[in-house]
């Protein structure tokens, strides 16, 4: 059984580290966990690598975390081997996006949570991004439809933050103590999202302006200052279908709104973009909006967009 002092102020640490926790009432349970595995270790199965990256740096060796989804790979279409299911079946906790991100795999992962497999939903903790009025194209799609739930949370570094303050009591309760560890992510997230504030600086309002792949740019749009103009893909999801009307409406759109660049993604057709960035004479710039950079970091994924962003816009 977990030491009970241990158990009971653990939030108490992260407010004393972190600074965001004093208001909140100590936990009020302070029972046992399960068994550990064979190796002493409790497995922590994450769906995707960018959230990966945070829950590895606070678990540290405190458990062992394996990421499902290939990094490079695109959440919203991946899908599940045999070896993947048995890893989600068996894992101490499972941490997921929620909000329909991981499109290939909420089968398997409701199944899972459905036989027991504890499971935490990145989504239930955070103020989620809804779609708002004017944003994207009058497609029909529900994406685009005004009040749409955004998935694209890892965009804005205090929207995960909100994420790993809420996922450190889940952790403990299957024996694993990160509280060190959760309190140096959240510091490392504040300070992050001051240096993307600065890299940002440069450019003007006016130019504050994205068109991007797909609808995936709206936590970083609503924490920055820029203005959703459009996307290639008017979905949230990369898997939706574009039509020649929509692209030609989009077209008008960044000549209409003087808009300076055109960013793909993951997802996006290459030749859509290039025709459209011909037409309308403005630079078409790729940023990585859902995979890891060589260094593995979060902190290095977002400056490094935030720095394509503003080289392309100042």
């Amino acid at each position: 059984m977990l030491p009970i002092l241990n158990r009971c102020l653990w939030k108490s640490i992260i407010a004393s580290a972190a600074g965001a926790l004093a208001m909140l009432p100590l936990l009020a349970s302070c029972g046992g966990t399960t068994a550990d595995d064979a190796d002493g270790k409790k497995t922590v199965v994450v769906t995707y690598s960018i959230l990966g990256s945070l829950v590895r740096d606070a678990v540290g060796d405190a458990a062992e975390v394996v990421v499902l989804i290939p990094n490079g790979s695109d959440p919203h279409d991946w899908e599940p081997s045999a070896k993947d299911i048995e890893r989600l079946n068996n894992a101490d906790l499972i941490v997921r996006n929620g909000l329909d991100l991981e499109g290939g795999v909420l089968d398997v992962l409701n199944n899972a949570k459905d036989d027991g497999v504890a499971t935490f939903v990145a989504s239930d903790h955070v103020t989620i991004r809804l779609v708002g009025e004017g944003e994207g194209l009058p497609t029909g799609d529900p994406d685009q439809e005004v009040g749409a739930q955004d998935p694209h949370l890892w965009m804005d570094p205090l929207t995960l933050r909100d994420v790993m303050l809420a996922l450190g009591p889940v952790l403990f309760e299957q024996g694993i103590d990160v509280a060190d560890g959760i309190a140096s992510v959240v510091a490392g997230l504040d300070t992050l999202d001051a240096e993307v504030e600065s890299v940002l600086g440069e450019v003007p309002e006016p130019n504050r302006k994205l068109v991007t792949g797909h609808e995936s740019m709206g936590y970083f749009a609503n924490r920055y200052g820029f203005q959703l103009v459009g996307a290639l893909i008017p979905s949230l999801s990369t898997q939706a279908g574009v039509s020649a009307q929509e692209l030609s409406t989009l077209s008008d759109k960044i000549a209409e709104q003087n808009v300076k660049a055109i960013f793909t993604e993951l997802g996006t057709p290459t030749q859509v973009a290039e025709a459209i960035g011909e037409e309308t004479g403005v630079e078409v710039v790729d940023l990585a909006s859902h995979n890891l950079p060589s260094d593995g970091t979060y902190a290095t994924f977002l400056l490094e967009n935030a720095t394509k962003v503003a080289a392309a816009l100042a």
